[in-house]
């Protein structure tokens, strides 16, 4: 397994809030000065439950494919799944058929059918951010795969360390290995600062709903129940549902912590902004844009599973808003402790 260090972008992340058309996908194209020969690089772009504009997962991953065009040039075809998101095979091969290349499946959901799209494509070159290729064995594919524990471990060190309750809660988008190794991480950061504290945990849809990543309505009444029953701090790894969440904080004088982006940037709401006291960072953006340098520069190893973890700052925590300066310093240390192998984060509750 390959391990690669994210490249680390000047600035917060400035993520587009438009939302996908009618019909499940859009499209859009540019050009850029900065590609120097790279002109007609076309990148497309399939996209998770929720789409374009959740301001979280499926946004963090389109800054980084219009990084990568500012810097190379090129243009860019990004899809939506339809509601029930059965159509993950048709976006695939419909920007394979167009001619789009490399592609990038954006979430673990195609990780059942993508092996099959590259068989048939074997001239076109994937990457599937979430899930692991190395058991599909398919030489035009790379998996971008992220230590969410780490970056969860490090929200829950936060939250124990912020809570005036001893009491803090976590809202998942649905019930799934990925997710729940974000609850295992922040679980667990939350019960090494204070082995007592309450962590309450509920998820929005069972395994196989994917609609828990885009419902803030019940995002938010999971969030509140958390809030009535005395929790003051809630984290949520729930894409697009996460705004109900903040919601739900502003509404009871609670905090939240985001996850993907920086998401005091993203929500565009000043009351927002201020229960948000910071994101668990899954530098999506960086991975996307290091594996479309890699693409234009002809070294893509396929095959092979590329790791972002805590030591190359491919998860962390955002520290936009001041919200947790005054614990930085612990913060710190407990991140050097994982990367240094002294603690080793639970990737299952």
């Amino acid at each position: 397994m390959t391990k690669a260090a994210a490249l680390l972008l000047a600035g917060g992340l400035a993520l587009s809030a438009c939302a996908s058309d009618e019909d499940g996908g859009d499209a859009a194209g540019g050009s850029s000065s900065g590609g120097g020969g790279s002109e007609d690089l076309k990148i497309g772009v399939a996209y998770d439950t929720g789409g374009r504009g959740d301001r979280s997962f499926n946004d963090s991953a389109i800054a980084g494919v219009e990084a990568a065009i500012e810097e190379h040039g090129g243009e860019v075809r990004d899809l939506s799944p339809n509601s029930d998101a059965s159509n993950r095979v048709e976006l695939l091969t419909q920007l394979a058929d167009e001619g789009y290349n490399p592609v990038i499946a954006v979430g673990f959901a195609y990780g059942d059918v993508i092996g099959d799209v590259v068989e048939q494509y074997p001239d076109t070159t994937f990457a599937i951010i979430d899930s692991s290729v190395e058991e599909i064995g398919a030489d035009n594919l790379t998996g971008l795969l992220f230590a969410e524990e780490q970056g969860s471990f490090l929200a829950g060190v936060a939250a124990a360390l912020k809570t005036e309750t001893d009491h803090i809660g976590f809202v998942g988008g649905v019930e799934t290995p990925l997710i729940e190794k974000f609850e295992a991480g922040y679980v667990a950061g939350a019960k090494a600062v204070n082995d007592a504290i309450t962590v309450d945990v509920s998820y929005i849809s069972p395994a196989g709903d994917f609609s828990g990543f885009n419902d803030p309505a019940k995002g938010q009444i999971v969030a509140q129940g958390m809030f009535d029953g005395g929790a003051d701090i809630v984290y949520h790894a729930a894409g697009g549902s996460g705004l109900g969440v903040f919601q739900a904080a502003a509404a009871s004088n609670g905090r939240a912590i985001g996850v993907d982006s920086d998401q005091y940037q993203t929500v565009d709401d000043p009351a927002l902004q201020a229960v948000i006291m910071t994101s668990m960072l899954k530098r999506v953006d960086n991975a996307v844009q290091a594996f479309i340098d890699s693409f234009v520069e002809g070294n893509v190893e396929g095959g092979t599973d590329v790791v972002n973890d805590l030591e190359s700052e491919g998860v962390g925590l955002a520290t936009t808003g001041g919200f947790i300066d005054d614990i930085q310093g612990d913060i710190d240390e407990y991140r050097q402790q994982i990367i240094d192998g002294e603690i080793e984060v639970p990737t299952t509750p």
